[in-house]
């Protein structure tokens, strides 16, 4: 199928980009990477009267990390981004997005906007307590937490006349380690379940906190605080998820399978800040 019309504008700075979705409101769409919007437009799923192209903004296509975190800019593609190896969590939930062709052209903040509940990116930016700057015309841009940015499946806080111009992914803690497990039916797909860990130890190892969140079993991702009570991941996460079933998987199954690899995220979590709490040991 071929998209509905409209009219495409190729802003050349931000501040344009800002006017030009002022004027188009709710009738607006952006296009960064177009790995999401494209298919949805050919489908017909959307039918925008404007596409605001931003690629001609080269002040978004920024990577910026500093002791607090990472700083994505909104043309910063998922390839740039996992060569970056500015975090962890980051590069391991970019090494599970869809194939190499796609991650050569989708972009991080997109996929956030995007607000897929089977995405990867959104999980890791709510486990570790991310924001999403947003900015418009005439207003200060305002930073959404990513508690409050995901708001339903294929929806976000973003506001028509507002521009998703960056994310920030905080840093880790000393003794920290992370994970991402998923299992999809062929490496790409979209996931039937997956998990992302957070685990940071004391002073004399043992686990002081360890969060989890989870794609794929409700409508947006599903964060868990397990506290130092790591050990019952996979009874937390099943007590609080809400998959539904479809052609490929029953509820049943996901439910099951968001359990198993919550129980194997946070064990690999545990590994992982075992070993970098010795490399900061020995530093």
């Amino acid at each position: 199928m071929k998209p509905p019309p409209f009219s495409h504008h190729a802003p050349r700075d931000l501040g344009e980009a800002l006017e030009v979705l002022a004027g188009a409101g709710p009738r607006g769409k952006v296009l960064a990477g177009g790995q999401s919007l494209i298919p949805m437009l050919n489908m017909r799923l959307a039918a925008p009267e404007h596409v605001i192209d931003i690629n001609r903004l080269e002040e978004l296509d920024t990577v910026e990390a500093g002791p607090d975190g990472v700083t994505v800019g909104a043309l910063a593609r998922h390839a740039r981004v996992a060569r970056a190896g500015v975090h962890p969590l980051l590069g391991q939930a970019l090494r599970l997005v869809a194939h190499p062709v796609i991650r050569n052209r989708g972009t991080v903040v997109g996929s956030l906007v995007h607000a897929d509940p089977a995405a990867e990116l959104p999980a890791a930016l709510a486990v570790l307590g991310g924001s999403v700057r947003l900015a418009r015309a005439g207003a200060a841009p305002r930073d959404v937490a990513a508690a409050e940015f995901f708001t339903g499946p294929m929806e976000s806080a973003l506001r028509p006349g507002e521009l998703a111009v960056s994310a920030r992914f905080p840093a880790l803690p000393p003794r920290t380690g992370t994970a991402f497990t998923e299992v999809s039916r062929r490496h790409g797909d979209y996931a039937l379940a997956g998990v992302c860990a957070v685990v940071t130890l004391d002073d004399d190892l043992r686990v002081a906190s360890a969060r989890l969140a989870c794609i794929g079993v409700g409508p947006v991702p599903l964060v868990v605080d397990l506290g130092a009570d790591w050990k019952r991941a996979a009874d937390a996460v099943r007590e609080r998820a809400e998959p539904d079933g479809d052609v490929h998987a029953t509820a049943a199954y996901r439910l099951h399978l968001a359990g198993v690899l919550a129980r194997r995220a946070v064990e690999q979590a545990v590994e992982r800040a075992i070993g970098r709490a010795a490399r900061e040991a020995a530093a």
